[in-house]
């Protein structure tokens, strides 16, 4: 399996489940383009909040959408104000009932989105100074049970005038082993001197059926 194609898309349906659930025979290019607005509205609206996924699952008329996030505080807001405020930003793009849950992920440094996020906060804000950094993350991750990391960054890296590529690597991180537990993400960070690519595996183990 070549690191081009997302570990997530070989192994969804049969090993891992699909983040949108349901079926439409009519409506279908609608429900797409509404599935595909609410994660751009809740991963620019929970950027600081440690998105970590978002699941869509419609029955009828009925939409429920699920936030996993690293610090749920930050969207529940002070006695519940945020998540009120949330639910309304929501039923403008939604039509029908729908249900907001939020749930907090139980290992934030296992989560390949939370840690592109991270490393994107990083390239932003260090410039040159990122290597010992990104070594760090590694790290904690395999100490938090990772069986492998792989952190890819690509682009003008230090302000440097050629752009390159770096890759920080820990354990072991399959290829073709469609058990293997690879969560995946990409983030694109914004530098002074141009854009820099972030690409992260984290291998959790093998899948249980």
């Amino acid at each position: 399996m070549p690191r081009k194609v997302s570990p997530r898309s070989l192994r969804t349906g049969k090993f891992l489940p699909w983040n949108s659930r349901w079926f439409s025979d009519k409506d279908y290019a609608k429900t797409v383009a509404e599935d595909a607005k609410i994660r751009r509205f809740l991963k620019d609206k929970l950027s600081q909040a440690g998105l970590a996924k978002i699941e869509i699952e419609r029955s009828g008329t009925k939409v429920k959408v699920i936030i996993m996030v690293s610090k749920p505080g930050l969207v529940i807001g002070r006695g519940g104000g945020g998540i009120e405020v949330l639910r309304d930003d929501l039923h403008e793009m939604i039509s029908g009932e729908f249900e907001l849950d939020v749930q907090a992920v139980k290992e934030p440094s296992l989560s390949a989105p939370i840690l592109a996020d991270r490393v994107k906060f990083i390239m932003g804000r260090r410039g040159r100074r990122y290597r010992y950094t990104l070594n760090e993350i590694a790290n904690e991750a395999m100490a938090r049970g990772a069986k492998g990391v792989r952190i890819e960054i690509s682009g003008r890296l230090g302000g440097a005038e050629i752009s390159r590529r770096e890759h920080y690597e820990r354990g072991s991180v399959p290829h073709s082993t469609l058990r293997a537990d690879i969560d995946f993400a990409i983030a694109t960070a914004h530098t002074r001197y141009g854009t820099i690519g972030v690409k992260v595996w984290v291998h959790r183990g093998e899948i249980e059926q």
